[in-house]
């Protein structure tokens, strides 16, 4: 007599749900786009309508560029840029110390089965655009930037016979006795 096999209680891998899409982990999910705007727009209004006792983040107006989740939604980092940017470094600390009093108002705020984890970091986007802007302006990039994207003579206007284009139609060969 034969023994009847054991089967191990491995979760077998499963066929994703009809219409699920596979990631290859190149960016946040959709899901993770929409809760970063939810938090996003509901620390602006917070961050608008509270008096924060920190008396670095008294008079000072910030910018809440973008929020991004994670993907579990338990965590959000918050990208800000200080109006002037002046002050950035003790702003982003004063805001990370005011966190919890943020995510207490948050949490009123959403309508999300986690409050997430408040983390201020300083965006640093505007200065590399602006670093950009700097490089494209330069007279030697400027240079390339203005000149013609093909190798051939043919596109800057200029032809082989020093820029002299001949009109064909007036140098019909009338040999046929037309």
């Amino acid at each position: 007599m034969s023994r009847p096999s054991r089967r191990s209680f491995r979760p077998q891998s499963r066929a994703p749900a009809a219409g699920a899409v596979a990631r290859s982990g190149s960016g946040p999910t959709q899901r993770q786009l929409r809760a970063g705007e939810l938090v996003r727009h509901a620390l602006v209004e917070i961050l608008r309508e509270e008096a924060l006792a920190d008396p670095v983040l008294a008079d000072v107006s910030v910018t809440l560029t973008e929020v991004r989740m994670s993907p579990d939604l338990r965590h959000a980092l918050c990208f800000i840029v200080p109006l002037g940017g002046e002050q950035a470094p003790e702003v982003v600390a004063g805001l990370n110390r005011a966190a919890g009093f943020l995510r207490g108002h948050l949490g009123r705020a959403v309508d999300l089965k986690f409050t997430p984890d408040l983390k201020f970091v300083r965006d640093d986007s505007f200065d590399e655009a602006e670093r950009m802007g700097r490089l494209f302006a330069d007279p030697k990039v400027r240079h390339d930037l203005d000149a013609p994207t093909g190798t051939g003579a043919e596109e800057d206007g200029a032809s082989e016979d020093g820029g002299a284009h001949r009109d064909d139609s007036a140098h019909r060969d009338d040999s046929d006795g037309a």
